[in-house]
């Protein structure tokens, strides 16, 4: 059985706006290489609710679907099941976390599992997602700081 990934790392803002950033701004960090039509006009829209969609829209209006939120707990927690560019019978668990440091920091913890379910493809698909957070982390961090907050 593959063991969750998990990530944690500080960022230098409120646990409030670190939230922000990564739900209702997440079109204006994400890397547009990390989508699945590539393409930089490409918006990505995360619905905050449960059962909100997260997925990317072209200007000539193609939607890709990327998942579903589970859990909506802002300031505090974000989670959602995780399909991009896989049919959602193939999707993960993304759970995330803020948790306040002092007046001007966040510390964020993400685990990010289910892996199981992907079979033989599993170590392989938890290999890319490694690769995915590795490329994430640095973006949303940048964005989470540039407005302070």
């Amino acid at each position: 059985m593959s063991e969750p990934l998990r990530l944690s790392f500080e960022v230098a803002c409120a646990p409030e706006h670190a939230f922000t950033v990564w739900t209702t701004r997440i079109s204006s960090w994400w890397p547009r290489d990390h989508t699945v039509s590539g393409r930089d006009d490409a918006e990505v829209v995360l619905q905050g609710r449960v059962g909100g969609r997260i997925y990317e829209r072209t200007p000539d209006g193609v939607e890709h679907e990327w998942g579903e939120v589970t859990h909506w707990e802002p300031p505090r927690r974000l989670g959602y099941v995780w399909h991009i560019g896989q049919d959602r019978t193939n999707a993960t668990d993304v759970d995330i976390r803020f948790f306040p440091q002092d007046s001007a920091s966040t510390r964020v913890d993400i685990e990010h599992g289910g892996w199981q379910r992907l079979g033989a493809a599993a170590e392989e698909r938890r290999a890319q997602n490694r690769g995915g957070w590795d490329a994430l982390v640095p973006e949303f961090v940048a964005a989470s700081e540039k407005g302070g907050g």
